[in-house]
Formats: structure tokens, C-alpha cells, sequence
């Protein structure tokens, strides 16, 4: 977490902070929307580090919103661990969508709005016939925290300036 503070620190960005080894930071910018910031945050990486690897940024805002529509909210309060939200590079299709509940074999239910995915495991991930692989065949890459850890994050936001944002760095394989 330290060389991803520093990272973020040399592009430019300012007041990095992370949660535990979350793989999670929030940090300031005045100057880029989400999307332009993970575009610049990817190359940055590759030219810097020789590192292919995936940002997924969310905006204060944004954050606010995938707390707010959080379609298994019964779930969250009675069970958080077992729910995640997936954050995607861009919203799913709802045909894509429709084509992963079909294929779960279990008691997995998995909801998208905007460029998220809410997954309720109600029998944990480890369990879950529900894999990496299929979710990402039909939604594409993204990069899962579970609901205790998206609140943790929404508080962070909260607590400082208006322009940090969270960001989850995922390395591609």
C-alpha cells in the first residue's frame, strides 16, 4: 500500500490514503473526471512501473450513489460479508446481466446498476460455484469489496475534501 500511495503521489494526485491493505486509496484531484483518471492512471503505471494493470476509480458522488442504490439492503444490514459490489469498467448490458443469472447454479443473486454489480453469496464466495471467470465472461474485468468495505470507504470520503476519490487498482493477467 505504501508504493501504491507513493505511485499516486509522483503522478500528481495529492493526499493519498488507504484503507488497511484493502488495495484501496482515496486521494484528491481537482483536474479529472473517473474515467479520465483511471485512463491516466493505467499509463502512468505501464510507462512507470512496466505494469499492466486496471484502475477503477469512483468519484465521491459515485460513491454516494453505489451506497444508495443498493438493491439488497436487508441483506446488507442482516449479512455484509456475503455481499459485494463489483466495480466495472463500464455499466453491463441488461442482456449480459440476464445471461449470468441464468447461469448460477446456486443461491447467488446478482443485480447491476450502473458500472456495478451487487452479488449476494448468502453461503459465502468460498463456496460459490459463482466464479471469477463467469462473472467476467458476461459483465467484463472489475474488481469486487465487500459491503463492509465500501462503507468503510464511503466514511473516509465523507470525512475529508470534496474531491477525494476512491480508486482499486486490479493487475491484468
Amino acid at each position: 500500500m505504501t508504493d501504491l500511495r507513493n505511485f499516486i503521489t509522483k503522478v500528481g494526485l495529492q493526499d493519498a490514503r488507504s484503507l488497511l491493505q484493502s488495495g484501496n486509496l482515496i486521494f484528491t484531484s481537482n483536474v479529472r473526471t473517473g474515467a479520465e483518471l483511471e485512463r491516466f492512471l493505467e499509463s502512468e503505471a505501464a510507462e512507470r512501473l512496466s505494469l499492466e494493470v486496471d484502475f477503477f476509480v469512483r468519484t465521491p458522488e459515485e460513491w454516494k450513489t453505489v451506497i444508495r442504490q443498493n438493491p439488497f439492503r436487508k441483506e446488507a444490514e442482516r449479512d455484509p460479508k456475503h455481499l459485494v459490489v463489483l466495480f466495472l469498467k463500464s455499466a453491463p448490458d441488461a442482456e449480459d446481466v440476464a445471461a449470468l443469472q441464468a447461469d448460477i447454479k446456486g443461491a447467488e443473486t446478482v443485480t447491476a446498476k450502473g458500472k456495478q454489480a451487487y452479488i449476494f453469496y448468502p453461503n459465502g464466495m468460498g463456496r460459490s460455484k459463482l466464479t471469477t471467470a463467469m462473472i467476467e465472461t458476461r459483465l467484463g474485468r472489475g474488481t469486487a469489496r465487500n459491503w463492509n468495505t465500501v462503507l468503510k470507504l464511503g466514511i473516509i470520503a465523507k470525512t475529508g475534501s470534496a474531491k477525494l476519490t476512491p480508486v482499486s487498482p486490479r493487475k491484468r493477467i
